[in-house]
């Protein structure tokens, strides 16, 4: 009998850090200058893998044509996804920008005007 060393982490959770890396590499690759600073900041794939929800951040940008840009490439982001991933099903994705980015400038623009009222 085999023992196995109990797993970090879950399977949904490696799932979603693969289809990160594998759009990360995949964005690089790409010559669309909408998406040069674009980046693939978490991914939360449906537990049956058919869905994905894709949260971006593009640092000093708020740009509407990242998302019709993202939209474009979808098809040759999920063609990199069936190459690099054995999934049992290849996931749509839809895109959304992740708030996280907004929120800690927010938190460092507050912090900034605080060191400036104590001096």
């Amino acid at each position: 009998m085999v023992s196995r060393a109990p797993r970090k982490f879950s399977r949904m959770l490696r799932v979603n850090e693969l289809v990160r890396e594998v759009l990360c590499d995949e964005l690089e690759r790409l010559a669309d200058p909408r998406l040069e600073l674009v980046t693939v900041m978490s991914v939360d794939v449906s537990p049956d893998l058919r869905n994905a929800t894709v949260y971006y951040g593009a640092l000093g940008r708020d740009d509407p044509s990242i998302a019709v840009a993202l939209k474009s490439a979808t098809p040759r982001l999920r063609k990199a996804i069936s190459r690099e991933a054995r999934l049992k099903y290849l996931p749509d994705l839809k895109f959304k920008e992740d708030p996280s980015l907004e929120t800690g400038q927010r938190v460092e623009e507050i912090l900034r005007k605080i060191r400036e009222s104590e001096q």
